[in-house]
């Protein structure tokens, strides 16, 4: 390619080997820093923002040092294609791909070390702030990328007229993808739940951690990541589990002609034989029901009010272990068939 003709290997290997010594530098700094200043506030705090400082100057300070070095050199800023009336070289490419990054880089750290602060401010909630956030990347990038591809001569019209016309042609194959942003956007704005918030998904209770356009990402105590269609949101009936007392609950079907009082009574005694040995029950006294006559059998359900996730879970498995030894010494039998 006639572009890299003065283009010198030497120079071009020496490059490289400025920007290995840089490297090794910028790790040196790091390491000192974690070695010398032990003070755990500062490695929670400040050395993070250390760290994307020197990975800022590293990344912009080599690009610039790129274009420094090589400046005299014809391939960098003869044009290899003509658009428009625009010239596109090596040098146009670079400077649009760093508008992009430099956009989506400044935005992060805007959101990550300005924004807490004014929501704070405000008194914004984690949720609302949360939401500002993912616009404000949104509506940047947008514009980073409608800049940048002026910069390099994409005509913005024609552009949007192909896409348009792909659109059609693809619709029907990504109507789900299109229906996730959708729902997605609308999740955003109206808020029904947010980040940080507990929701029940087909049996699963986790936590809200980050609420993107096409999907939701839930972290669940023990069936780990679930990563949920926003369209789901929209159109299923979700439990949000944050507001509401969490209870651990534990269903007993026992045989028709059972002495019912009894039973309650069986079901009572084994709760709180159980939860008397677990600490942190918000309230001791569980509450025992008799919820359902059905043909071939009695339905009945304890119930008792737990702190986490994680206790409803333990708790009603021990309480199953107690209802069972305590039913075989009484001689109750459990319903052999269970009608729908």
């Amino acid at each position: 390619m006639t572009f890299l003709k003065d283009l010198s290997l030497v120079e071009f290997f020496m490059f490289f080997v400025y920007v290995a010594l840089i490297l090794i530098g910028k790790f040196l700094i790091l390491f000192l820093l974690r070695k010398v200043i032990a003070s755990t506030d500062f490695k929670r705090r400040v050395y993070p923002v250390i760290e994307d400082v020197l990975n800022w100057l590293l990344l912009y300070g080599g690009i610039l040092f790129f274009l420094f070095y090589f400046s005299k050199e014809q391939w960098l800023t003869s044009a290899f294609y003509e658009t428009e009336g625009v010239e596109i070289s090596v040098l146009l490419i670079i400077v649009a791909v760093l508008i992009v990054t430099f956009a989506s880089r400044v935005t992060k750290a805007l959101n990550r070390y300005v924004m807490p602060f004014v929501y704070e401010q405000f008194n914004i909630d984690m949720g609302m702030g949360y939401t500002i956030n993912r616009l404000l990347y949104y509506v940047v990038m947008f514009l980073a990328l409608a800049i940048s591809f002026t910069t390099v001569g994409l005509d913005l019209t024609a552009l949007g007229f192909v896409f348009s016309v792909l659109g059609i042609g693809i619709g029907f194959g990504v109507r789900n993808i299109a229906a996730n942003f959708v729902s997605g956007i609308i999740i955003l704005f109206e808020r029904p739940m947010e980040v940080g918030e507990m929701v029940e998904i087909d049996g699963k209770i986790g936590r809200i951690t980050k609420i993107k356009l096409r999907s939701t990402v839930i972290e669940t105590l023990k069936e780990g990541t679930l990563v949920v269609p926003n369209q789901y949101f929209i159109e299923q009936i979700v439990k949000n589990r944050s507001s509401a007392q969490l209870y651990a609950r534990v269903v007993v079907s026992v045989e028709y002609g059972s002495d019912t009082k009894k039973i309650e009574q069986l079901l009572k005694d084994a709760a709180l034989k159980t939860i008397n040995l677990m600490k942190g029950i918000p309230e001791k006294e569980p509450d025992v029901r008799f919820i359902n006559f059905r043909n071939s059998a009695l339905d009945f359900q304890v119930e008792v009010q737990v702190a986490d996730v994680e206790m409803k879970e333990r708790l009603e498995s021990r309480i199953r272990h107690a209802i069972a030894e305590d039913f075989v010494h009484n001689n109750v039998k459990m319903a052999q068939a269970l009608d729908e």
